[in-house]
């Protein structure tokens, strides 16, 4: 009997891991791209994001990707749309962009949540960010996805 359960584990894991394995976190690659409910330009737009956005790409369909975000919303983006650049968006309102790696530091700016960046460098807990304004700063681990 155990080795009838365990064959079934194997069975079950053969079949869920390979989805697991295949998502993919990108970016945006462009300034400004539209999410669609479905995989081509005659679905509906259901929302727009910037550069750098990161997102999760759970498969793609011909030139379409699928993917979820911060929040866990799904959307349709063409594969040109996308690219490897290391990002991060803001998951928290009211996020201290700081001038270093450090409480102590100042603060450059304060965003809300939403607010993607190109991720630069990392130090601890604290990552180097850019954001498409030309705006460097840190920002702490705990405010992005």
């Amino acid at each position: 009997m155990t080795k009838k359960l365990c064959l079934i584990l194997i069975m079950v894991m053969a079949l869920v891991l390979p989805g697991m394995a295949h998502a993919k976190r990108m970016s945006v690659a462009v300034d400004k791209a539209n999410i669609r409910s479905g995989p081509g330009t005659n679905y509906d737009i259901i929302w727009q994001v910037q550069l750098y956005y990161p997102v999760l790409v759970q498969d793609c369909v011909n030139d379409w990707c699928r993917f979820t975000d911060v929040d866990g919303q799904a959307g349709w983006l063409h594969k040109n749309l996308l690219d490897d650049t290391k990002s991060v968006v803001t998951n928290k309102d009211k996020c201290n962009v700081r001038s270093g790696p450090s409480t102590d530091s100042k603060k450059v700016a304060i965003v809300e949540a939403g607010v993607p960046f190109k991720v630069l460098a990392n130090k601890g807990r604290w990552i180097k960010v850019e954001h498409v304004s030309g705006l460097v700063g840190w920002l702490h681990a705990s405010l992005v996805w």
